[in-house]
């Protein structure tokens, strides 16, 4: 029988189209890639399967832009990259995707295994260094088993918490052909659990009988609640028990800006008063104080997918593993009829924390509609969040000024707002773009930028122009790595604040404008809005660089721990 990698014989498969069934299977709908020999099979198998191949400049793009179409999608991303090089440049995508808990596979080439330890190209031990920062790595030993490694990669996945899974596959492995009955190929939704875990019911219920008689609740809604897609269940909660919510990461937009339980600016206040603190979806890492933030008199609940991160740094009093739109709204429904008048009695609570929102507020007031020249980042950052419409994706990439934009953007929706996660790496904004617009085109797209954090993957710009993407970016330019400028002035001195962290004063704008896309830059605060319009209206991949204030520092900047 005559070897044809074509996949035409209808009697025989090769290891790269076994792979796109997998993916096939799993719903996949596209692949993020930087081509390579060791890989070429899969993106003909891809073909056959209808996954469209998106190519792009820097392998690390391809891994980010997988981490970003799983939390737009709720299904798992892929990037394919080829060996050594290939999968090095993959690494920091994927660290970010496990601190950040989002399911995607990572498959990367490898030299043939006839050529094992003989020093072939690219070979490099990668499922040894992938191991630490993924749910599961492996090698695919066999052709007839590619389908299976792919499926079962995936599965891993899902387990708990989601996060990252890399394969890699010979080159030999991936381009051999076997009887198609000698493979086994899972079916769609058949080879993982289809089952929520719904926490402990006696949990659930101390839970609710907690909330039931606390005086002063604050919950804090993570990021699980939307890779739970648990909006409903936690908007039900907070509304039926009268409940004060505060959001963060992916979180950000299950309640909509000007609902009476959305909070945003009081959240140490209430941490520091509240009789009863829910914290569902977020580990107690360096962005909670490691937990210390939290009134060590108040009752803490933690709700979490992975029972590792519950009672981690700090003594909790209830902790409860599980999905967390299951567990909110099993509360929800054990107090029907047992509130006895105690969400009414609540209101003194709510009007205090809406003080305590009002006065940060009205101190930030001036900054948020100052004048100046540069241009204040609150003042860019107000002028954004202006901007967006209920169908606007934010995304922020960067150091001080998306600390300054965490503060005062508030996406209009659940699912509409992106940013690094717990990892803080930057370069995510142009391969998040990408994600977020193949995935959902009908979306507008708006992506705040640091000047520093665009050099990272700014060359992808090209392939935004390429697939016809249209998004509004925004660079917050200042000529510098300001957050880590600012901890270096604080450590040793003015006299060498500059050293390592200040760059060049690049136009922004041009570097669109060379690629194909929309560029304008500003200067006067008083022309941010009618350029973030023009950037709209052009239906093109945007830049507006806004010249900013390169010595006006965010509170979070001050504050950080580690400058202290």
């Amino acid at each position: 029988m005559p070897d044809d990698n074509s996949g035409n014989n209808p009697e025989l498969i090769s290891g790269g189209h076994l792979v796109a069934k997998a993916l096939k299977a799993e719903g996949v709908e596209v692949i993020y890639t930087l081509c390579g020999g060791h890989i070429i099979d899969i993106y003909d198998g891809c073909v056959d399967e209808g996954i469209e191949v998106v190519d792009v400049r820097h392998e690390q793009v391809a891994a980010h832009a997988a981490d970003g179409y799983a939390r737009i999608t709720g299904k798992p991303g892929c990037a394919v990259v080829t060996a050594g090089p290939g999968t090095t440049d993959a690494v920091t995508g994927v660290a970010n995707a496990f601190r950040a808990e989002s399911p995607m596979l990572l498959i990367g080439g490898q030299g043939a295994h006839t050529q094992h330890k003989m020093g072939s190209l690219q070979d490099l031990p990668h499922v040894d260094m992938m191991t630490p920062i993924t749910k599961f790595a492996a090698t695919v030993p066999d052709t007839a088993r590619a389908a299976d490694m792919v499926s079962m990669a995936f599965r891993e996945c899902f387990h708990g918490a989601p996060g990252p899974s890399f394969l890699e596959i010979p080159r030999d492995v991936l381009d051999a052909q076997v009887p198609v009955e000698k493979a086994r190929v899972p079916k769609a939704g058949q080879y993982r659990a289809s089952t929520r875990q719904a926490g402990d019911l006696e949990a659930v219920e101390k839970l609710a009988d907690l909330l039931v008689h606390a005086e002063k609740p604050a919950i804090l809604l993570g990021s699980q609640v939307w890779t739970t897609r648990a909006t409903d269940a936690a908007v039900e909660l907070v509304r039926t028990l009268n409940v004060p919510a505060y959001m963060n990461g992916a979180g950000r937009g299950t309640l909509p800006p000007g609902d009476p339980h959305h909070f945003q600016l009081s959240r140490r206040y209430a941490f520091s008063n509240a009789d009863v603190i829910v914290i569902v979806g977020t580990p107690f890492d360096f962005r909670m104080g490691y937990g210390k933030r939290l009134s060590p008199n108040a009752t803490v609940v933690q709700i979490d997918l992975d029972y590792r991160t519950v009672g981690k740094n700090r003594d909790i009093d209830l902790g409860i593993v599980g999905d967390a739109g299951l567990i909110l709204k099993s509360v929800a429904e054990s107090v029907t009829g047992r509130l006895n008048g105690g969400a009414v009695k609540r209101k003194a609570w709510m009007e205090e924390l809406r003080a305590a929102e009002q006065s940060a507020l009205e101190k930030r007031l001036p900054q948020l509609k100052s004048d100046a020249s540069p241009i204040h980042p609150y003042r860019l950052v107000s002028e954004i969040n202006d901007f967006l419409t209920e169908d606007s994706i934010y995304i922020g990439d960067g150091g001080d000024i998306v600390t300054f934009s965490g503060q005062v953007v508030q996406p209009k929706s659940p699912g509409h707002w992106m940013d690094p996660g717990p990892l803080g790496t930057l370069g995510v904004g142009v391969p998040f773009v990408l994600a977020a617009k193949k995935a959902r085109p009908d979306k507008e797209v708006v992506a705040l930028f640091g000047d520093g954090a665009f050099s990272l993957t700014g060359w992808d710009f090209e392939t935004l122009v390429r697939y016809n993407l249209p998004f509004v970016g925004i660079v917050g330019n200042n000529s510098s790595m300001n957050q880590i400028r600012y901890g270096q002035a604080q450590k040793y001195g003015l006299e060498r604040e500059r050293v390592g962290n200040t760059l060049g004063d690049v136009h922004y704008d041009k570097f669109a404008q060379m690629l194909g896309g929309y560029g304008e830059e500003v200067r006067d605060p008083a022309d941010i809005a009618p350029a973030l319009r023009r950037a709209r209206e052009s239906g093109l991949p945007s830049l507006i660089n806004v010249w900013v204030d390169p010595d006006a520092y965010a509170p979070g900047t001050m504050n950080q721990t580690m400058y202290k």
